[in-house]
């Protein structure tokens, strides 16, 4: 499982006001962020109209990391800080290690999408500290990413006030999100609640492989892809659960070849190629700057922000059928690389 340098659980543990937990926040909004690139490009990597069930799986996922970045951010406005979101420093390099530290061998990169990249990548983002399927493989010298928001949590039941003084109207909601699951961070309580949504929607809880809204974590989601079979309640299992519901099809022939980790620089410059993983790139940008203008005091743009995932799919998709040159047998894959936005929401 993936283990986060100690010293950011430490550095919690030894906060003694609200404000040493803004950049610990602040990481948190990195790692979510971190992992949707990854997920988005596996899913934008089948040719159209296949493979709708592993489609459903992924996207599914990737809209909950959305939500526990925006969960994330709203808990650093809550305790009074800013989220900082559309710069350089805030994108990952690809292919590169996640925030804090986090899986001191794993290098997360942009791939098409695979059952070993499900096996060897994403499963060991999101694996708990004791997966209930799997065996536990906890290590002592590091500490989980559940850890590290449970600390979180502890620290902020200990020094918070009982009222947040962040300020409520730059609190994020939305219909696009239950409101069970994404709701003001305004109180002790409130921000309490929202960290057991993200642990759990990414981990199931010790007893089950479910969050609180009663679907698979995350982890389980992605070992039914691997499997290649629905994980389903089975009274007769030992933890009431086994890979024996209906088969999830896969056929290799449905996923474009993208060329892994593409950067704008492999690409001849002036050439169409060029200026359409520039144009991806841009869009990428421009859904950044929407989402630091939301978390920053205008949470009524998240919808255009949303829009703009929309077109960031039709590019990537484009890019994918355009053969890469110079690559034999290889599409263009997206790079994520930030450009300044040009963009303005109202």
């Amino acid at each position: 499982m993936l283990k986060i340098n100690p010293q950011f659980v430490q550095a919690i543990t030894d906060a003694g006001s609200l404000e040493e937990l803004f950049p610990m926040v602040q990481h948190a909004i990195e790692l979510e962020h971190a992992t949707i690139p990854p997920y988005l490009t596996a899913l934008f990597s089948f040719k159209p109209n296949t493979e709708a069930a592993i489609r459903t799986v992924i996207h599914s996922i990737v809209i909950e990391e959305m939500l526990h970045m925006t969960i994330a951010a709203n808990i650093l406005n809550a305790i009074g800080g800013s989220p900082n979101i559309s710069n350089p420093e805030f994108v990952p390099n690809y292919p590169t290690h996640l925030p804090m530290g986090i899986g001191e061998t794993l290098i997360v990169g942009i791939e098409k999408y695979s059952p070993d990249l499900v096996k060897r990548v994403f499963m060991e983002i999101e694996e708990p500290e004791n997966p209930i399927i799997m065996l536990d493989r906890a290590e002592a010298t590091y500490r989980t990413i559940g850890e590290f928001y449970m600390a979180l949590q502890a620290k902020i039941q200990e020094i918070a006030p009982e009222v947040l003084p962040g300020d409520p109207n730059k609190q994020v909601t939305s219909d696009f999100f239950a409101p069970e699951l994404l709701f003001p961070i305004l109180s002790k309580a409130d921000a309490i609640n929202a960290i057991n949504i993200i642990v759990e929607q990414g981990e199931g809880t010790t007893i089950s492989p479910l969050g609180t809204d009663d679907e698979l974590a995350h982890y389980y989601k992605f070992e039914q892809l691997y499997k290649g079979r629905e994980l389903v309640a089975d009274p007769n299992a030992p933890h009431g659960y086994s890979f024996t519901g209906p088969i999830i099809p896969f056929d290799v022939s449905n996923v474009l070849p993208l060329y892994p980790n593409t950067k704008a620089n492999m690409l001849p410059r002036g050439s169409e190629e060029r200026r359409l993983l520039e144009e991806f790139n841009q869009t990428y940008s421009n859904l950044l700057f929407g989402l630091h203008q939301t978390f920053n005091g205008q949470p009524g743009n998240l919808g255009n922000t949303i829009g703009l995932m929309y077109d960031l799919r039709l590019s990537c998709q484009k890019l994918a059928e355009m053969s890469f040159p110079d690559k034999y047998g290889y599409t263009i894959g997206p790079s994520y690389e930030f450009i300044s936005p040009n963009i303005k929401f109202i």
